[in-house]
């Protein structure tokens, strides 16, 4: 299986297991989340889990599912057919502000100017 598959069978499963399972109440009481992107390392030892939160305090979701990671890698163990189930690692995609920003600097440049 190449990487490229393997990062989007554990996206396509993680999004599941939060949605459904995970019972931590700093992921759970988010209705706006995302997982953007996997990236998983060669060896299959880590998997970078880039999320986008749109409610709730971003800072602790991130926290309650790095600290869920050991639970949904399990649960990724018994769901996946791979030799190797990486260690996940949450991090905060912030790609959708920063798109968002632009955006809004983009259109404040091509706003004409009344003076």
């Amino acid at each position: 299986m190449n990487i490229d598959r393997v990062n989007s069978e554990i996206m396509k499963e993680l999004m599941g297991l939060i949605r459904n399972e995970l019972k931590d109440p700093r992921v759970r009481d988010c209705r706006m989340l995302s997982i953007m992107r996997v990236e998983t390392t060669g060896d299959l030892k880590y998997a970078k889990v880039f999320v986008s939160v749109m409610d709730g305090n971003a800072q602790e979701v991130v926290k309650g599912l790095n600290a869920s990671a050991g639970f949904l890698r399990n649960a990724l163990f018994n769901r996946l057919k791979i030799r190797a189930v990486p260690t996940l690692i949450f991090v905060l995609d912030d790609s959708i502000d920063y798109g968002f920003k632009i955006e809004k600097i983009l259109k404040e440049i091509n706003t004409p100017r009344e003076d």
